[in-house]
């Protein structure tokens, strides 16, 4: 067993890695929809970027601010001392006898010692001036070590001092000095022209270091960091907590507008205080008992109508049921009768007959707004079943002359699905397709694919705008009362017909166009209970726009 376990964690080292570079490439997009969707998150994201912005802002300005004063008070404190450092040099070489070259020696140790004792830098040089004849006089150049490397007395400033002999002006330069460490501070070089009598022109060039101001200037920034990240974290930490007291009443208002959306009436928004939040609260709350009490009133009507409408449909079906006895015998009779009195009994067989029928539609909407409809499902194949209802259809489409042409690339599988509604689905298509297909042929396909099964009823007839095609699925509606009906139509059927489909979870679409006819489409799924996503039979294309009702379950 000890021999596996190095193999074992060497495998669990190998996939950190790829989760880790998982998890790193899915922050962006978590990040990203963490500012879609929580406004707590992008309030403090916000309030953090600008304040970092403006404290930042204000740190750099500070900064500069504090970094030029200090240079600028160093400035003025080193002009000052190297001034006076070459007044007491230059005052000891006026003083001297210029006639007695042995005393050149003592002379430059004797300036020396004044500069020193003059000023604060330790860091000195005297050269002859560019162009001084040295042969002339035994005054030789010095300078400190730290003052000889390349670069810290500079051509440009030894040509500034040269031009300036003579004016006792000083010129300065900011510089890099060797600190003996191998690093470099920050520093000023100040020379300024001399004139050793009987000598000649010569500059002296002092040294200053101003690596106390630096260190205090990098003091100053290091405590704004510091201080403006405590305040960026103080300052998210406020908003935090303030768009947390603010957004908690927004997000409960939220959650309890979703479970009334659901249809929990009862629920409500807790009151607290009598601030702003409290009076919302409030409000909302009765605005829910006001919607509670009217949707409650509304289920009580509309439960009260479906009722009615039951019952009546059921007490009127024993009447009616004698009426159209009698009226049958009346029609079976009706050759014997006086013209007049046949006629009669003709009207009186066709209105029974079409009052039934009303009440079987009105019992079967009742059933689904009641939401009692069920489905009697069993194995059946689409195309045999559009085959049955178009030959039932035929005497009515041959009375009309009104060919039915039937295409079925697809669509022989068994499906689970309800024969008797389905039927009635078809039927119904097709007797819109003749009364109003103008005696034109209608075309009938089915097709199917893996997960769906679809059938289209096509006509070419008189059509209907895009306003007619929104409302041909409500009830009692007609896009033209006026028209004279070959079959009696209750106005119910396409409502019906847009229940069933939604009862096998599957769409019932319109396409119609004025003067080019009307096509609709019926898609169930070929397993029952899935959702679909597309038909296997395309709508019509082209001038016509496909408008009308797409109900999805």
């Amino acid at each position: 067993m000890t021999t596996t376990r190095p193999s074992l964690q060497l495998a669990r080292r190998s996939h950190i890695g790829p989760f880790l570079a998982r998890e790193w490439r899915a922050w962006p997009r978590q990040l990203a929809g963490a500012w879609r969707s929580s406004l707590q998150f992008r309030t403090i994201i916000i309030t953090i970027t600008l304040t970092t912005v403006a404290l930042l802002g204000a740190g750099i300005y500070t900064s500069v601010s504090i970094g030029n004063d200090l240079f600028q008070s160093r400035l003025s404190q080193v002009l000052l001392d190297s001034n006076r450092a070459a007044t007491a040099a230059q005052s000891i070489f006026d003083a001297a006898d210029s006639t007695n070259e042995s005393s050149a020696s003592t002379l430059l140790d004797s300036a020396q010692t004044s500069i020193r004792a003059s000023s604060s830098s330790r860091l000195i040089a005297i050269y002859a001036a560019p162009g001084q004849d040295q042969s002339a006089t035994t005054f030789l150049p010095f300078a400190s070590p730290a003052l000889t490397v390349d670069g810290v007395i500079t051509a440009e400033l030894r040509r500034e001092v040269t031009d300036g002999a003579g004016t006792q002006t000083q010129y300065w330069q900011s510089v890099a000095l060797d600190n003996g460490t191998g690093g470099t501070e920050p520093g000023i070089i100040v020379g300024t022209p001399l004139t050793i009598p009987g000598a000649g022109q010569y500059q002296l060039y002092l040294g200053y270091n101003l690596a106390d101001s630096d260190q205090t200037l990098r003091f100053v920034q290091q405590t704004l960091w510091i201080a403006g990240l405590l305040l960026t974290l103080l300052i998210a930490l406020v908003a935090w907590v303030i768009v947390r007291l603010v957004i908690d009443p927004i997000r409960v208002a939220a959650e309890t507008s979703e479970k009334l959306a659901a249809g929990q009436l009862e629920v409500r928004i807790p009151e607290k205080g009598e601030d702003i939040i409290a009076t919302l609260a409030r409000s909302f709350n009765g605005m829910a008992d006001s919607m509670q009490g009217q949707i409650t009133q509304l289920a009580e009507l509309s439960q009260l109508q479906q009722r009615f409408v039951s019952d009546v449909s059921h007490e009127l079906r024993t009447p009616l049921t004698t009426i159209r006895l009698a009226g049958d015998v009346l029609f079976d009779h009706r050759e014997s009768f006086e013209p007049a009195i046949g006629r009669t009994a003709e009207l009186l067989h066709t209105q029974t007959v079409r009052f039934e029928s009303l009440l079987n539609d009105l019992l079967e909407i009742s059933r689904f707004d009641a939401g009692s409809a069920d489905l009697n499902i069993e194995p059946t194949s689409l195309v045999h079943l559009t085959e049955d209802t178009i030959e039932q259809m035929r005497p009515l489409a041959d009375s009309t002359g009104t060919p039915i042409r039937l295409e079925t690339p697809g669509g022989y599988v068994d499906v689970d699905l309800d024969a008797r509604r389905i039927r009635r689905i078809i039927g119904n298509l097709l007797g819109n397709a003749i009364e109003h297909g103008e005696g034109r042929p209608i075309d009938v396909s089915i097709d199917s694919t893996a997960s769906a099964i679809a059938l289209s009823v096509r006509d070419h007839g008189i059509g209907m705008t895009a306003a007619d095609a929104e409302r041909v699925f409500e009830r009692f509606w007609r896009a033209d009362p006026s028209r004279k009906r070959t079959i009696g139509g209750t106005g119910l059927g396409l409502a019906i017909s847009l229940e069933d489909a939604a009862l096998h979870n599957g769409w019932l679409e319109v396409w119609s166009q004025p003067g080019e006819g009307s096509m609709f489409r019926l898609t169930l799924p070929r397993v029952r209970g899935e959702r679909l996503e597309s038909s296997p039979i395309p709508m019509p294309t082209g001038r016509a726009d496909a408008e009308g009702s797409h109900d999805e379950v």
